[in-house]
This record gives C-alpha cells, structure tokens and sequence, in this order.
C-alpha cells in the first residue's frame, strides 16, 4: 500500500491500494450526524492479537471532546461501551446495518465500558482534504496563551459571554496575530462573534472557516476593548519547517482579572 498522508489531530491516516485486477471489499461510511444513544453498535478489531474480534455495545453519548496526541482537542466524538482494548484502535465501529459510523480511537485506562471513536463525518472531511491537498488544511492564529477568570463586575462591564477569557502570552515574530497589532498581555474574548473562553475555543474557530480567511476578532487592552482582523495564515507555515515559535513570557493577570489556575499555555 502507498502512504497518502495523515492527520496526527484526528488520528486518520489514507493509504493507497495498488490496483488487483478485482473489486476489494469495503465498508461503506454513515452518516455519524444520524446517530442517537443508545443505538446498537458493533467494534471490530484486532484487540491484543486476536485477529477480526467483534464486541457489541451501545452508543453511550454524542458530542464528546477528547484530546489528541498532538495537543489538538477533537469534538463530536461518540462514546461507546463497546469493549475495545489495544489493538482495536483503527477499527470501524459499525451499526446493525453494516454502516461504519466511527474508529474506534481510544479508551480510559482502567474504566470498564467508556470507549470512544472518531465519528465519520469528520473521517470523510479529513479523507477528503488529504486526498486533495495531501494534508488537512488549518489556519494557525500564531499566539500562545491561556485562560483566565474574569471578575464578575468586569464580565458584565465588558459584555462577555463567558467567565473566563484568553490571555495572550506570547506571539510568532511577524506571525498572524503580531501583524494585526495584538500585544503579549491583551485579553482575546471573542474571534468571528463567537466567545472566547480557552484556546481550545479559539482552535474550533480557526477550524470551521477557511485556513485563509480573515478573522475578527474583540481584544480588551487595559480594559478597553477594541476590534481587530486578523489575517490568518495556513498551519503548514509551521509544520513545514520556516515558522518561528514565539516566546513565551509569565505574565501578571490585569486587574480584575485572576490568575490562570494552569501554567500550561497552549499554541494555536
């Protein structure tokens, strides 16, 4: 088989088939969008060793985020109570009509029944980009940062949706968001109208919109909010080697604003 490409975020990888001069079987994708709890389903794997192992369970919940290796957070990920153990992972998880409806990606360590795979709709976005660009095309914002508690004085002054906010601690020299005129220390709390809580929010922005749309967004400056667009860059700017990672500094909450109850800062 020829390797095509893979997304680490996502755990999905394509390979090419060569060509035997015959149809290969294949299991035909859901629509993950469709799926209810409760609903039957059967993982087929490999689980430690024993080859083609199937387990039945149910879908225990929809709409799950689970971090990935690489740092990003994946949504709409199904749970399941289908055993899988290690081996299983890449497996589809199936529904009583044959339909794959995930992979099977990942459990809790010494839980019973608390499985969870990748759904297929985002499966058959990811193929889709791999296959046309040889990656998943993301835009990258180019700042490190973290959340803060907001007073609730100042969340109501300020108009924000949320009791935390986004404190910029670091930027990429000339990168996306150090163009635009964002400072290390400015609060980020809104980006394309949708409220910013954590970077994990900022990541799901960048996310749904094309890599290289301008982005709005609402930054409060020693406590005066402004509006700036950001021209957001393609992520292989990074990945492909040539990106510089900014700086990170500690930097003091501004006033009315708590410490991070975290000191580790995420980079999107």
């Amino acid at each position: 088989a020829e390797f095509v490409g893979r997304a680490p975020a996502t755990d999905v990888g394509v390979l090419r088939m060569p060509a035997v001069g015959r149809s290969l079987p294949f299991v035909p994708l859901g629509n993950s969008g469709e799926v209810r709890v409760g609903q039957l389903v059967v993982a087929i794997g490999n689980p430690l060793g024993y080859a083609s192992s199937v387990s039945a369970g149910v879908v225990s919940a929809l709409g799950r985020s689970l971090r990935s290796q690489s740092g990003r957070l994946v949504d709409n990920i199904i749970q399941t109570d289908t055993a899988i153990n290690p081996g299983n992972s890449g497996g589809p998880l199936v529904t009583s009509q044959g339909a794959a409806i995930g992979m099977n990606t990942a459990i809790i360590q010494g839980s019973q029944g608390i499985a969870f795979a990748v759904p297929s709709n985002t499966i058959t976005f990811v193929v889709s980009q791999i296959l046309r660009f040889g990656h998943v095309k993301r835009g990258y914002f180019g700042i490190y940062g973290a959340a803060r508690p907001v007073q609730r004085a100042l969340q109501v002054r300020l108009g924000l949706k949320l009791p935390t906010v986004v404190q910029v601690a670091g930027l990429v020299p000339e990168g996306p968001a150090h163009r635009a005129g964002i400072e290390p220390g400015d609060i980020l709390c809104a980006a394309d109208d949708q409220p910013i809580g954590s970077m994990d929010d900022l990541y799901r922005v960048l996310s749904s919109r094309p890599p290289t749309q301008p982005l709005r967004v609402r930054v409060v400056r020693d406590l005066k909010p402004m509006e700036l667009t950001v021209q957001v860059e393609e992520e292989k700017r990074l990945l492909g080697g040539g990106g510089t990672m900014p700086q990170r500094q500690r930097l003091q909450p501004p006033e009315a604003f708590r410490p991070a109850s975290t000191g580790n800062f995420q980079f999107w």
